[in-house]
């Protein structure tokens, strides 16, 4: 960990947690507003459904860019720039007539919210590693998963109160306070010495990165539960609302589990990390998400399910994320510290791209089943297991740990 004592302290790790998060609550909070938006712009179902996909799809093209002018110009120029492209979009989204409109807004967004997404961990990168770096990602999952757990609860009550514009004004209005927010607490944590052309630069950072095996094992481990959760979060509207028959007010309730279940398994994680080494952390977590893939593939098979059981699942899922993801992460960058800023945007690209494909999948195949409900989710679970079973074709003599010094040194 860093000496720097100034850096670590509770704001600057709250505000990396809700960047973190960003995200996260940008979709959850938007969640409840789609079957009232939908009849409110005269769309269809399945087109308004895309604010999830087009957004996270945003986020996959703007990574990046941010990354690679993150390890030129330094962690703040580019937070600040992503930041305020978010809430131009937030703004657009919120006065949008048409659902075309809203769409583009929603990707430009997506683009902006990409910095917010990507740098936190290279933040982290820049300043821990190992176990360290683990305790320090636990921790602002736990900050950020506390937030999405009541923003569909939030969002529902918004609409209610105020209409289904009312969750994308409190976006923009969080975009505005996470400005401020960076302005207080974050502080620089990269010096830049890189005099290279961008483009030559770039194509270093990528061939560096593809590498490392451990790295391309870290990363398929990050990017694959992305298109089972995704698209489950793009659904669940239609799965609560529209085929088990609960209200909007309900939803908001049950959506709350699934964030609650992230935040228990951060805390199980944050509390199993000073014992176990990562290798075995995401060994415990991938363990429980084959656990949840094989009942949701049954359900799948069966078309049919009560909604406790589906549920479940589900939540057994989210909670397996918090235990296999930070862990997977630091497995990743660790050989990796002088390319951080693009290094963690390869990883939240593909993590966008493959969360993106989900949730577009998963809308375009919704046909009011539960069958074409859950199976992204079942199928990305799946596959998750099976690279983990298939480590040794990545870390034959298990994860190496890099005595590089930290970037920011």
């Amino acid at each position: 960990m860093s000496n720097n004592g100034s850096v670590l302290k509770p704001g600057f790790v709250i505000t990396l947690g809700l960047l973190t998060g960003l995200a996260a609550l940008t979709v959850d909070i938007s969640l409840p507003a789609v079957p009232v938006m939908a009849m409110a712009l005269a769309a269809s179902l399945s087109s308004s459904q895309q604010i999830v996909g087009v957004f996270i799809a945003g986020m996959a093209v703007g990574q990046i860019p941010a990354g690679l002018a993150s390890d030129r110009a330094g962690r703040l120029p580019v937070l600040y720039a992503g930041m305020l492209l978010f809430l131009g979009g937030a703004v657009a989204a919120s006065l949008a007539s048409r659902v075309d409109v809203l769409l583009a807004a929603r990707f430009v967004q997506g683009i902006g919210a990409a910095a917010a997404i990507a740098l936190p961990r290279a933040i982290v990168r820049d300043i821990a590693r190992g176990k360290d770096a683990a305790r320090l990602m636990s921790l602002m999952t736990m900050i950020f998963t506390a937030v999405p757990v009541i923003a569909p609860s939030i969002g529902a009550l918004l609409i209610t109160q105020w209409g289904w514009r009312a969750p994308f004004i409190a976006i923009a209005a969080l975009g505005l306070l996470l400005v401020f927010a960076i302005r207080s607490n974050i502080h620089e944590t990269h010096a830049p010495t890189e005099t290279r052309h961008p483009l030559r630069q770039l194509a270093s950072s990528f061939a560096e990165f593809f590498a490392h095996r451990q790295s391309i094992f870290g990363l398929l481990l990050i990017v694959l539960p992305p298109a089972g959760f995704m698209s489950m979060i793009a659904l669940a509207a239609s799965l609560v609302v529209t085929i088990y028959g609960f209200s909007i007010a309900q939803f908001g309730f049950i959506f709350a589990a699934a964030g609650v279940s992230i935040l228990l398994g951060a805390t199980l994680n944050r509390i199993l990390v000073s014992h176990f080494d990562a290798l075995r952390l995401i060994g415990i977590g991938i363990a429980l998400m084959g656990i949840s893939a094989a009942q949701l593939l049954l359900i799948a098979a069966l078309d049919q399910a009560p909604f406790a059981w589906l549920w479940s699942c589900v939540c057994l899922f989210m909670l397996t994320i918090a235990l296999t993801m930070p862990n997977a992460t630091v497995i990743a960058l660790d050989p990796l510290p002088k390319i951080a800023g693009v290094a963690s945007s390869i990883i939240g690209t593909l993590q966008n791209i493959c969360g993106a494909a989900g949730a577009i999948i998963g809308a375009t195949i919704y046909d009011g089943s539960v069958r074409n409900s859950v199976i992204m989710m079942a199928v990305a679970g799946s596959l998750t297991v099976l690279v983990y079973l298939l480590r040794a074709l990545f870390v034959p003599h298990g994860i190496v740990r890099h005595p590089d010094e930290l970037a920011r040194d």
